[in-house]
């Protein structure tokens, strides 16, 4: 048996949180229950992954069932990777009979008849989504089992989630082998990225809450005292009820879908009187900001009601499941007046 598989395997279950290691390897299924009883999950993870990669030896497994094993865990902790979003498009509205056997020949042949040295694997799971793992290798290398692609497709839909590796060369040829074995004619990246898939999943497929306006009022918490103001109460609350109506409004009621963060770049003419002659030549002014959080969407909707910003926000904030793209590019519209900006 090889022994960079051993050590992929190895260093696959390293990667895995050890009170999940064993229910992991089940779902897996290489290695028989009687086997996997003979391992002490209770020792440390270096230990547990000695003990597996002895087993996977003993069991003379193959490149093959590593990678699936890969699959697994990356099915399982899809966060640990960067997902971007892909739209393919097809000439007509027909939708085509899916045949999962036919997407592999076609989707493997494709890369093949440009790299020989590449390793491709697939997994359907139960919501007809399928994952493909590629390891990239050269005209002169073995395919490098460390630096992979992942493909999540969901079939009959134009979605493609995609994270490349870090040998970003091979991308244009990966797309062109979605394109080619799902039967459509061209595909374009959307400016939408986050580590969270299934948000990804959520905000493309319309499945988190939608501004669903439900109007009613918001109750106070404190019993009034006798000697509160019954005016500054009811304008309070007035303003809560405001405040939380525009939020409504804005985001829903549901959860928010998971983003990690959002990204505007603004492109736009310095602008000053003639007379002055600050600049020799009109280059545009060029600025990003970037909005970072574990769950931006979620800290946004809580600005207005924590009173750290005004309802509503800018719809440059609350476009962003709606627009389905956590990337903008701000820029000066020709036709309306100076300084005045749209995002595209």
């Amino acid at each position: 048996m090889d022994e960079v598989v051993v050590e992929y395997i190895r260093r696959t279950v390293l990667k895995i949180p050890r009170d999940e290691i064993m229910a992991v390897l089940q779902k897996w299924g290489f290695l028989s229950e009687a086997q996997l009883q003979t391992i002490n999950f209770r020792q440390t993870k270096e230990s547990i992954s000695h003990s597996v990669a002895q087993l996977c030896e003993e069991s003379s497994a193959n490149i093959k069932q590593a990678a699936l094993l890969d699959i697994i865990y990356n099915h399982i902790y899809p966060n640990k990777r960067a997902w971007s979003v892909y739209h393919m498009n097809k000439t007509g509205e027909e939708t085509d009979f899916f045949d999962f056997r036919d997407f592999k020949k076609k989707f493997r042949r494709q890369i093949q008849s440009a790299l020989i040295n590449v390793t491709i694997n697939f997994r359907e799971y139960e919501d007809n989504a399928i994952w493909i793992r590629i390891a990239w290798g050269t005209p002169y290398t073995k395919p490098n089992q460390y630096k992979t692609s992942y493909v999540v497709y969901h079939s009959q839909t134009p979605y493609v989630f995609i994270s490349a590796s870090t040998l970003r060369s091979n991308l244009p040829l990966l797309c062109q082998a979605m394109v080619v074995a799902s039967n459509y004619y061209n595909i374009r990246e959307m400016e939408l990225r986050s580590h969270c898939l299934n948000s990804l999943k959520d905000i493309v497929f319309k499945r988190y809450s939608q501004n669903f306006q439900t109007n009613y009022p918001l109750q106070e918490r404190n019993v009034l005292t006798e000697n509160e103001d019954l005016r500054i109460n009811d304008e309070n609350r007035s303003e809560k009820e405001r405040i939380h109506r525009l939020n409504q409004e804005c985001f829903g009621d549901g959860p928010q879908p998971k983003l990690d963060f959002a990204q505007y770049k603004l492109e736009t003419m310095f602008k000053s009187d003639p007379k002055w002659d600050v600049l020799e030549k009109k280059e545009p002014f060029r600025c990003l900001v970037k909005f970072s959080s574990p769950h931006l969407l979620e800290s946004l909707k809580s600005l207005a009601p924590a009173g750290l910003a005004d309802a509503p926000l800018s719809p440059l904030l609350t476009c962003i499941p709606q627009k389905a793209r956590n990337y903008f590019k701000i820029r000066e519209k020709k036709s309306l007046h100076p300084g005045s900006f749209v995002s595209p």
